[in-house]
């Protein structure tokens, strides 16, 4: 990985620090976006230990405004003209529905939004710098999920860990789509289910989740072996041309039938198309 530049999301705790600092150790230079300040020095700090004189920067950014996304990512884009890596990683559960601003669904806003307008923004760059990765970390829990597109911002009958789980599946659909889009460009996309991971994950659910998920860290696996498959798809050669497929444990798996909808993968894209493009014209109707 020397001499290669890796964008990370969700990479001041958890399985994206753990995923980072490994690849700075093999020689990676590593941008991380994060919302927390103190969190991100703190990582950069790690970052310069492990691995020092390879200019490891941050940006600062809320990902689940799309506005933001948007700008953080033209920043990246215009300063790190070569990205080898793209590691989309942030998200959080919700216990509560809760509303951005923009007026997305938080769970949806954070999880699927954010990777699909960072990945956007940083497109030619990933294409300029080929051969080029990303990598999405989705989940296990999209296992009995399904979309309903007429109310993707769950405003009925919303659930937590239901939520969660859709925005998983999204995770899937939206890397099987990217990946046919990006085919014949030396650019692959792939996601994963990184495990059970005693992360900050789940820390500020409220409700049943965030009662119940502290109690089950006990019987969850490290975070640097939940980074393990990321560290695999950011940097094995072994899968530098697969593209498109769900990992677990290093290995290719069969997500659900709803994460295989290839129709769904497309109406999706074209649904979060619209929600980024309305979004950008308003902020440019106000200046």
């Amino acid at each position: 990985m020397k001499g290669k530049t890796i964008v990370a999301t969700g990479a001041t705790s958890g399985i994206g620090e753990a995923a980072v600092l490994e690849l700075a150790g093999l020689g990676a230079r590593i941008v991380i976006v994060a919302r927390d300040e103190a969190r991100a020095q703190a990582t950069m700090r790690k970052l310069e230990a492990k691995a020092p004189k390879l200019g490891h920067r941050m940006h600062l950014a809320d990902l689940s405004s799309m506005a933001e996304t948007r700008k953080v990512g033209a920043a990246i884009a215009a300063s790190e003209p070569r990205i080898d890596v793209l590691i989309n990683n942030a998200g959080a559960l919700f216990s509560e529905r809760r509303v951005t601003p923009e007026g997305l669904e938080l769970t949806f806003a954070l999880n699927h939004m954010a990777y699909f307008v960072l990945t956007e923004a940083l497109r030619a760059n990933l294409v300029a710098s080929t051969p080029s990765r990303v990598v999405s970390t989705s989940s296990s829990a999209h296992q009995g999920a399904s979309l309903d597109f007429d109310d993707l911002q769950s405003a009925k009958g919303y659930g937590g860990l239901k939520v969660y789980g859709r925005s998983k599946l999204a995770n899937i659909l939206f890397t099987r789509e990217l990946a046919r889009r990006l085919a014949g460009t030396g650019v692959t996309a792939n996601c994963l289910h990184p495990g059970a991971v005693a992360t900050r994950f789940g820390s500020s659910s409220g409700g049943f989740a965030g009662l119940v998920i502290p109690f089950l860290r006990l019987f969850f696996i490290s975070p640097e072996k939940g980074a393990d498959t990321i560290v695999y798809l950011a940097s094995s050669p072994e899968v530098a041309k697969t593209t498109g497929e769900y990992f677990v444990k290093r290995k290719i798996a069969e997500p659900s039938a709803a994460a295989r909808d290839d129709a769904a993968a497309k109406r999706l894209w074209e649904a979060s198309e619209t929600l980024a493009g309305a979004q950008s014209q308003k902020e440019r109707a106000t200046g």
